[in-house]
């Protein structure tokens, strides 16, 4: 099946070097994402918190997830100390972690995850580590407060679909796919987030055509 380029958006651009770039998506004007943002607002709270190395990577999937969620946060840092995650998740949410099960002598315990409470999407807040499982899992050992935090585990990994990143162990999914995942999961509706997908998939044929050029 061809995959259409997105149209893209009227956008103000700044210039970075000899290119012009976008300023909402922030990549250069000539492969801009905007056309592939696709708002979907979530249920609950959604908080990305990014490694510094994926914030200008061309195929980091984070900058499209945050700009198709209305009220998302988008967060670039390594180490998130307890201050600095107050400051950033202010009111009574009930945060979650999406990540596996980790079995790190030297790292805090997860509080329990209390399944009641995930039942109100409306009442939670889920927190994203955006990086290579070998970043994600420098974050987690460098930030205690992230640690300490109860997990949400996909109950089912789907399939993964992002072509243009190699993964190192089956069950390896883009930020944007595992964040998609878990919200189905949370709001019970994985219909819903099929549009973002699709987007998703048509960005990464785009990706595919600027590698092959």
């Amino acid at each position: 099946m061809t995959a259409l380029l997105p149209q893209r958006r009227n956008s103000i651009s700044s210039t970075h070097g000899s290119r012009p770039v976008c300023a909402v998506c922030l990549r250069p004007q000539i492969t801009c994402i905007c056309g592939w943002v696709t708002p979907t607002p979530a249920a609950c709270e959604v908080l990305i918190l990014q490694h510094p190395l994926e914030q200008h990577h061309a195929k980091n999937s984070a900058r499209l997830l945050h700009l198709s969620l209305p009220g998302s946060q988008l967060v670039v840092g390594e180490v998130f100390d307890h201050a600095t995650l107050q400051s950033l998740w202010p009111g009574p949410a009930y945060t979650v972690l999406l990540y596996p099960p980790t079995d790190y002598p030297d790292h805090a315990a997860p509080a329990p995850l209390d399944a009641g409470r995930l039942g109100n999407p409306a009442g939670v807040r889920l927190v994203v580590l955006d990086a290579t499982w070998r970043k994600s899992r420098k974050m987690l050992h460098q930030s205690p407060a992230l640690q300490a935090l109860p997990r949400l585990v996909l109950n089912t990994v789907p399939e993964g679909r992002y072509a243009i990143r190699k993964a190192h162990a089956p069950g390896q999914l883009s930020t944007l796919e595992a964040t998609c995942a878990a919200l189905a999961q949370l709001e019970g509706n994985a219909a819903r987030w099929q549009p973002l997908l699709a987007a998703f998939d048509g960005f990464v044929a785009q990706q595919q055509a600027w590698s092959g050029r």
